[in-house]
């Protein structure tokens, strides 16, 4: 775990964007009703077919698919409070509780993962990194693979390590960008910004975090004091 990759250098040290807080929170807003959006308006839908005199042939059809994206967004919210919000007044994290997080999401992705963590509990900017970085190596691999999330606290720090390996394995420009503090620039906003907020919770608690890109695999890699 103290090999932390070094090729693309995401740290706070890295040139910083100037974004006005109302613009991160729009964007951190936008990011979220994106991901909202689709099961619930899934839900609407399955419930219009109940309704729908000459669909109750597709009854069951609709139940299902209620039943699937109403999981599907109780389990993005609960991941999102953590991830992106306060959590209540929660400071320290059960490991096993934000695995629990992290799966319902990856249950709703094409990759698996593989959950490796030493420490009996986590702070919350430790939490918050385990949580987005474990998202953002699922979204980098859009045909599958496996997600591997590893911790270890060593010298007073946590250190985490997650790889993406898969066929396709990728990351946009955009989060790249977000994890070294830059602009926009071209690109999706959504993505920008869950990379960005993680550059800026980490330089707030003093951490760093890395990417490194490679064939088939992208690893992120971050230092979080414990």
């Amino acid at each position: 775990m103290s090999d932390m990759p070094a090729s693309d250098d995401a740290s706070p040290s890295a040139p910083a964007a100037t974004v006005l807080p109302a613009q991160l929170a729009a964007f951190l807003a936008a990011r979220m009703c994106h991901d909202f959006i689709s099961p619930a308006s899934a839900i609407v839908s399955g419930l219009d077919l109940l309704e729908d005199p000459s669909a109750q042939d597709m009854r069951e059809d609709a139940m299902a698919l209620i039943g699937a994206s109403a999981r599907k967004l109780a389990d993005l919210l609960a991941f999102s409070r953590v991830a992106f919000g306060a959590s209540a007044s929660a400071e320290t994290f059960d490991p096993r509780d934000l695995e629990a997080l992290a799966r319902g999401v990856f249950g709703h992705m094409r990759a698996e993962l593989a959950w490796t963590i030493e420490p009996v509990s986590v702070n919350k900017p430790a939490a918050r990194t385990l949580l987005n970085l474990a998202q953002m190596a699922g979204s980098a691999l859009p045909s599958g693979g496996v997600a591997t999330v590893r911790a270890v606290q060593e010298a007073g720090a946590i250190a985490i390590a997650v790889e993406a390996a898969g066929p396709r394995a990728r990351l946009r420009p955009e989060v790249l960008r977000g994890l070294q503090g830059q602009a926009l620039g071209d690109g999706l906003g959504g993505h920008w910004v869950q990379a960005y907020y993680v550059h800026l919770f980490l330089g707030d608690a003093g951490g760093r975090v890395f990417a490194d890109i490679g064939e088939e695999k992208v690893v992120f890699a971050a230092t979080v004091p414990a």
